[in-house]
């Protein structure tokens, strides 16, 4: 099941044309990563952790979102044991270590700041030579949706 959602949700993006530099006022953050194209491995962990509906939700949300090519730079095996059906609680603490309740855009953050996440556990950020999250690079800040902000990461952030 999850392998064929990964592989439904992989074929969805792959004919989206990338759109982050586009207008997505209108777009959930989860419409707005589906059409980015390089956050096909995010989009299939929230659907396995149960979280797409809540992204779809209100918000606001700040989402700190791996790419592709961050997960794929874990250890072999780490995200199809992730995905494992046992495992959702841990998939869970993981995805929502990535989201900080409200819209925090770039111009809100300062060096040496905390933002607590969504798991419970708190992130710190780093100004200084370029955004840093818990030592992640931000490397493409502010993406605005309809329901908060997006800040595309290099790697993926691990809850203590």
């Amino acid at each position: 099941m999850i392998r064929m959602t990964s592989l439904t949700l992989t074929a969805a993006l792959l004919t989206a044309a990338p759109a982050l530099a586009d207008d997505h006022m209108g777009k959930t953050i989860v419409e707005t990563a589906q059409e980015a194209g390089s956050f096909s491995t995010l989009l299939a962990a929230a659907e396995a952790a149960g979280l797409v509906e809540t992204l779809r939700g209100e918000g606001p949300f700040t989402v700190f979102a791996p790419t592709d090519a961050a997960f794929a730079a874990l250890p072999e095996g780490t995200v199809d044991t992730l995905l494992m059906p046992e495992n959702k609680d841990q998939l869970t603490a993981l995805l929502t270590y990535h989201v900080v309740p409200g819209k925090i855009m770039s111009t809100d953050l300062s060096n040496d700041m905390t933002a607590e996440t969504v798991q419970g556990d708190s992130l710190e950020i780093m100004t200084e030579g370029g955004v840093t999250v818990d030592g992640i690079n931000v490397t493409q800040p502010d993406i605005e949706a309809s329901n908060g902000v997006i800040h595309v990461i290099d790697g993926v952030l691990m809850p203590q």
